[in-house]
């Protein structure tokens, strides 16, 4: 009589197997993740300098077309985003200058507000920065910075405050 041999077939993977995966997903995970924080930093960083380069931009053409005066801290966002006159009265369908911004100020990537507060003294110091807002704002030479306290670590490697953009 002849006996069958059955050939017993695997239905799962291993432990072994099973822990040499999750072991080459976490070296994976442990080398990009670092990247992709990087990345992140860096984009905030670039994001940041462009838009503090418009809203200097946009407040200096204000300035120009409006003899020299620049807007109150408290008005900043309503007298870039809409018309207005030489007297810098605010006209939204007449006005001879603006809209200098689009819409509404740009958030600060580093706390994503839009809001802007008056210096306490000119020029801005970095005593002023207390992240409740998106900007801090001098009324007297329409300077603006960013109200974020932090560091960055420059391209040499050095460290800047976030302020000092």
């Amino acid at each position: 009589m002849r006996t069958a041999i059955v050939k017993k077939t695997r239905a799962g993977f291993t432990l072994v197997e099973v822990l040499i995966v999750v072991v080459i997903l976490g070296i994976l995970a442990a080398t990009v993740l670092p990247q992709f924080t990087a990345s992140n930093r860096e984009a905030k960083e670039k994001a940041l300098k462009q838009d503090l380069k418009v809203l200097r931009a946009q407040i200096t053409t204000y300035k120009f077309q409006h003899e020299s005066k620049v807007p109150t801290a408290a008005l900043l966002e309503e007298k870039l985003t809409t018309r207005t006159d030489l007297d810098q009265t605010t006209n939204a369908t007449g006005g001879k200058y603006g809209p200098y911004v689009i819409g509404q100020l740009p958030p600060n990537p580093y706390n994503d507000l839009k809001t802007v507060k008056k210096s306490a003294a000119s020029p801005i110091a970095a005593t002023d920065v207390d992240d409740t807002t998106g900007w801090l704002y001098d009324e007297a030479t329409g300077d603006v910075k960013p109200n974020t306290s932090g560091d960055l670590v420059d391209s040499d490697g050095s460290l800047k405050q976030i302020f000092d953009l």
